[in-house]
């Protein structure tokens, strides 16, 4: 399984102790949801028979691959928190649940509004896909499907910041956590920009309502580098605050 290689490895963490080493049924579970998910995005479950159906179906090869990252993403976010915290209680299992049901009703949506991305960037035909005064309608189930997986990201990560004592969480991984939860909340931001343009804007904003997604990179960039800097900052401290008790010292 990639998830037990990863951990073996410790792939995905400095400076942060993990607290989930074994695989536990919730992720296997979790696995097996995601796989089916991808399962879900394949161009066609279909052999082609000829050589233009063919043709056909490798047209949807670049939007199956932007999804396929995205479900990655998602499925790796996933496994670095339960690395991290090795959560196994019910409020966690209940948001769990929620992801995996999220990712599995929003996968058609996910591989639509990317076909058709893709359709217009290669200059294929889409007026059988769908009609101009439907694209807002389509960005709005986007978004919403983007604003609940995230928000489902911000109550994991604020359950495992109510438990820090429990987990014994020090001052470095109580500043990852509050960064997650930030960065999360930044992604629901956009998300909400996104559906607002869509929702307001009609169909001759409605690119806007795609284009404003690019936000979330330079966002969590900003949030990862503040962040960042006051970690060092506080390290920095404390280090100097030893050094002079070590050098009080008899």
């Amino acid at each position: 399984m990639v998830r037990e290689g990863l951990a073996r490895r410790r792939v995905g963490d400095v400076g942060f102790r993990w607290r989930g080493e074994d695989v536990s049924r919730v992720e296997a579970f979790t696995d097996a949801v995601f796989a089916f998910a991808v399962t879900l995005l394949v161009v066609s479950l279909e052999v082609p028979k000829t050589f233009d159906e063919l043709l056909v179906d490798m047209r949807g090869f670049f939007a199956f691959a932007i999804c396929f990252a995205l479900l990655l993403a998602v499925w790796y976010e996933h496994y670095k928190f339960f690395r991290r915290y090795g959560l196994r209680d019910t409020p966690t299992i209940w948001l769990n649940s929620v992801l995996l049901f999220l990712v599995l009703f929003y996968v058609y949506p996910l591989k639509f509004v990317f076909t058709l991305w893709m359709n217009q960037l290669l200059g294929f035909s889409e007026k059988e896909m769908i009609e101009s005064s439907q694209v807002p309608l389509l960005m709005l189930v986007y978004g919403a499907g983007f604003i609940a997986i995230q928000l489902v990201f911000v109550l994991m990560y604020l359950r495992a910041y109510s438990l820090r004592h429990t987990l014994e969480l020090d001052t470095h991984e109580l500043s990852v956590t509050r960064e997650e939860t930030q960065g999360y909340l930044l992604n629901v931001s956009v998300g909400l920009a996104s559906v607002a343009i869509a929702a307001f804007g009609g169909s001759g904003a409605v690119s806007w309502a795609g284009l404003v997604y690019l936000l979330i990179f330079p966002l969590q960039t900003i949030n990862g580098r503040v962040m960042g800097s006051r970690r060092r900052r506080k390290e920095s401290a404390q280090t100097a605050a030893e050094a002079n008790t070590d050098g009080e010292g008899p």
